[in-house]
């Protein structure tokens, strides 16, 4: 099956230093506004999905969800997480106080791709 995230090297690291301070996490995609448009992490449960919302997989354990209208837009791309040394939009994802920002590649999957992708979860 192909997954629909993955994460670069650098990003798995920051997810282990994140985890070790606090634990287990998750990760939220909003489509814009309030939230940016960058991943935002969170302590698991700091963060209540709304009804639709999309777990497109995990990375390092931590569950990756995405916003419903984002998801419809973008079910056709596999993300990759990567991480930049920058301070992000707003300010409440986990990386923050460590100057780093999460952020997403995009790619659109191949048709042969499409047929096999791992299902998602949604917030009924």
């Amino acid at each position: 099956m192909i997954k629909r995230i993955d994460a670069a090297e650098k990003a798995i690291e920051l997810i282990k230093v994140l985890k070790e301070k606090h634990g287990d996490l998750m990760f939220y995609q909003a489509g814009g506004c309030c939230e940016g448009t960058q991943p935002q992490c969170f302590e698991k449960g700091g963060y209540y999905q709304r009804t639709g919302d999309v777990c497109i997989g995990t990375v390092e354990g931590a569950e990756f969800w995405v916003d419903k209208d984002l998801f419809e837009y973008w079910k056709h791309a596999h993300f990759t997480l990567t991480v930049i040394d920058a301070f992000g939009v707003g300010g409440f994802s986990l990386e923050t106080p460590l100057k780093k920002t999460f952020q997403i590649e995009y790619r659109i999957f191949t048709p042969e791709e499409e047929l096999n992708l791992v299902p998602v979860t949604r917030i009924e």
